[in-house]
C-alpha cells in the first residue's frame, strides 16, 4: 500500500524575523496546501532547512504538522541523519507522533559503503513501525545508493516502502524498477523529471515546485496517471523554466524567495544559507510571472 500517489510537497519551514520557527505561518501554509490539492506533506526535509533545526525544533515542527493536518492527507517526516543513532531517534519520535511515513536521506559527510547503507537503513527500520522512504540525493550528500542496494532494501525489509530518487539518472531509475519488478513506490525527487519518471512507473513526485504551484503540480501528475499524457507532458515542459529558476541557487533559497514574492511571508533562511542574489531574483520573478503565480 503506497503512502501516497501524486504530488507531495517538500515543505519550507517559515521563519520569524528572529529566525525562530513561525508556527502561525506554517499553519496557514499547511491549510493552503491541502486546499490546493496537494497529496502529501513532507515536513523537515532539505527544503524545510532540517540541517539547521535543533533536534527539539525538528520534533516540534513534525508534531505540529501531524496535529494540524490531522490525517486529511499523509504527513511524511524527514528524519535522516549522518549518525545512525540520531536517525533512529528522530524516526521513532516521528513514528510515535503519528507520521504516516518517514523520509530518510543517506548519511552525509561521513558517508558509508553500500553495505554500511544497508545496515543503516535496516537498523532504523527495526526500531519503527512507520514505513520508510529512502532518499537518494548524492549531489547533496556525497553518498549515493546503487539500484542494487535500493532493491535489496526494498525486498528484504517489510517497512521500507519506497525511494525518493533525486540522482538525476533516469537509467538508474529504470534499473531500480527493473530490479524490484516494479514493486517499489518510487517518487521523483527532481521537479524537471516528474513525467519521465512516471512513464517508467513512479508513483509521483516529492516536489519543491509544489510550494509555489501546488494545484499545478498535483494536476500535472494526475493528468499523467489518468491517461492524459499529452497534457501532462505539456505542463512539465511549460514549468521547466520555473523549475530551473527554483534551483539556480541552492535549495531552499529560491523557493523561499518565490513564496515571499507571492506574499506568503515565509521569512528568511538560517545561516549558512543567504538571501538570493538580485540578478537571480529577477530571473525567478520573471518565471513566476510567466506562470501567473505573481
Amino acid at each position: 500500500m503506497s503512502i501516497f500517489t501524486g504530488a507531495g510537497v517538500a515543505l519550507v519551514t517559515p521563519m520569524k524575523e528572529n529566525l525562530g520557527v513561525n508556527y502561525d505561518k506554517l499553519d496557514e501554509i499547511l491549510e493552503w496546501q491541502i486546499a490546493e490539492g496537494t497529496d502529501a506533506i513532507i515536513i523537515c526535509g532539505t527544503t524545510g532547512e532540517s540541517a539547521t533545526l535543533s533536534e527539539e525544533e525538528h520534533a516540534n515542527v513534525i508534531r505540529f504538522a501531524i496535529e494540524r493536518v490531522n490525517h486529511r492527507i499523509p504527513v511524511i517526516a524527514g528524519t535522516g541523519s549522518n549518525c545512525t543513532a540520531t536517525a533512529v531517534q528522530l524516526s521513532k519520535e516521528a513514528s510515535e507522533a503519528g507520521a504516516e511515513g518517514v523520509l530518510v536521506v543517506t548519511p552525509y559527510y561521513n558517508k558509508a559503503t553500500q553495505n554500511g547503507l544497508i545496515a543503516h537503513y535496516k537498523k532504523i527500520a527495526s526500531e519503527i513501525t512507520a514505513p520508510i522512504i529512502l532518499y537518494n540525493v548524492p549531489s547533496r550528500t556525497g553518498c549515493g545508493m546503487t539500484p542494487q542496494t535500493i532493491a535489496t532494501l526494498i525486498k528484504d525489509v517489510d517497512n521500507i516502502a519506497g525511494v525518493k530518487e533525486a540522482s538525476g539518472n533516469i537509467s538508474a531509475v529504470a534499473q531500480i524498477l527493473h530490479l524490484c519488478d516494479g514493486n517499489v513506490d518510487l517518487y521523483s525527487g527532481n521537479d524537471d523529471q516528474t513525467i519521465p519518471m512516471l512513464s517508467l512507473g513512479a508513483k509521483g513526485v516529492i516536489s519543491v515546485l509544489a510550494n509555489v504551484a501546488p494545484k499545478y503540480t498535483h494536476e500535472m501528475v494526475m493528468n499523467y496517471l489518468n491517461g492524459n499524457v499529452k497534457q501532462s507532458a505539456k505542463m512539465q515542459l511549460d514549468a521547466l523554466p520555473l523549475c530551473d529558476a527554483l534551483f539556480c541557487e541552492v535549495n531552499p533559497i529560491p523557493v523561499k524567495a518565490a513564496m515571499n514574492m507571492m506574499g506568503k511571508n515565509v521569512g528568511s533562511l538560517r545561516a549558512p544559507l543567504t538571501e538570493m542574489e538580485d540578478a537571480n531574483k529577477e530571473i525567478l520573478k520573471r518565471e513566476m510571472a510567466a506562470m501567473h503565480l505573481i
